[in-house]
């Protein structure tokens, strides 16, 4: 049977159209679907009894089943692993910040970018999650929430895997959670990161939905970024950051350049200064990340004094810029430690 969940209200009214229904019974199922969270159709009162057999016998309204979760110490943090009905499973994280609820979604299972210092490209990349995936992963997480009378206030797309070699069902995606019939959230509550995938950022740009963009940075010169990412090799540094200020030129968003600070790698104050360079007179801001390290991998965190003083001389310097506030670190935080933790 297909599985309707991801579809949009104009997959929906086409399909109870080509199965001889008005087009309004459409817009009944994704109001039921996506507004209220059933996963049933005999759920769905305002649906002849006679309709809600047969739509139960040609459609199904499939979720994720939850394989593993984690909680961190503080309540503050929840890691969830959840398995697809072929097997594949993802994480998705709920971070209870001070301006409410984050959510942050994957969107492929596994990755291939093959940065050096993450753990979801350990294993490669299995496959691209569907739009339905992705919105399913949103939806586990809400109704979570709805049971204590709170929801999902922000999306950050940056989960396991490259957003934007997913491109389609990405925006699909994003589409999706702005519908009125879905969870009408606005375009400004959803972040998109990317590793740098020039091309679909200009893609993106010309979307005009005005979401706010991350792009992967970690180095300031193209040697070491190389090292660390290498798609660097095939979309060098400073066409990734042109790219990234006609993105803010064009929707007219501040975008973040995240960089993890790696203990002896990329956290000297020489490195700082050529970061400077780099993004002087950008609509951009900084996102420092002291490295959540991943035993496969490696990796130090700085200590708290090269933290500041990386932090201290870009603020010196007129760049705006902030310290990703630590979460989740006792419960394996990094994307992709708890899915490998289950792969072997």
């Amino acid at each position: 049977m297909e599985n309707i969940f991801g579809k949009t209200l104009l997959e929906l009214t086409e399909m109870v159209v080509a199965s001889g229904l008005p087009k309004f019974r459409g817009r009944q199922i994704a109001e039921w679907m996506y507004k209220k969270g059933v996963r049933d159709f005999s759920q769905m009162k305002n649906l002849p009894r006679e309709l809600r057999e047969r739509l139960a016998n040609e459609w199904v309204i499939s979720r994720p089943n939850k394989v593993d979760e984690l909680n961190s110490a503080d309540g503050k943090t929840s890691k969830f692993l959840l398995e697809f009905s072929d097997g594949v499973g993802v994480e998705a994280v709920l971070m209870r910040q001070p301006y409410g609820n984050s959510i942050c979604i994957s969107s492929q299972a596994g990755c291939n970018m093959g940065c050096a210092f993450c753990a979801s490209t350990l294993h490669g990349m299995v496959r691209n999650l569907t739009a339905g995936e992705m919105l399913a992963q949103t939806f586990y997480i809400n109704d979570r929430l709805r049971e204590i009378g709170e929801k999902v206030d922000t999306i950050v797309i940056m989960g396991s895997g490259e957003p934007l070699t997913n491109y389609d069902n990405v925006l699909k995606y994003i589409r999706l959670l702005h519908e009125d019939y879905c969870l009408g959230m606005s375009y400004r509550s959803i972040t998109l990161s990317t590793s740098g995938i020039v091309p679909n950022i200009y893609r993106l740009a010309a979307e005009e939905i005005p979401i706010n963009l991350s792009i992967s940075l970690h180095a300031p010169e193209n040697n070491l970024r190389s090292m660390l990412m290498p798609i660097n090799k095939k979309y060098p540094m400073d066409d990734v950051v042109k790219a990234g200020e006609d993105y803010g030129n064009a929707t007219h968003r501040r975008v973040t350049y995240e960089y993890i600070l790696i203990d002896g790698v990329n956290d000297n104050i020489k490195q700082a200064q050529e970061l400077v360079e780099l993004l002087k007179g950008q609509l951009a801001s900084v996102n420092l990340i002291p490295i959540n390290p991943v035993a496969e991998r490696g990796w130090n965190r700085p200590s708290s004094e090269r933290i500041n003083a990386f932090e201290g001389y870009l603020s010196r310097h007129h760049i705006t810029v902030t310290v990703r506030r630590e979460m989740g670190k006792d419960i394996q935080a990094a994307c992709g430690q708890l899915r490998n933790r289950h792969l072997k």
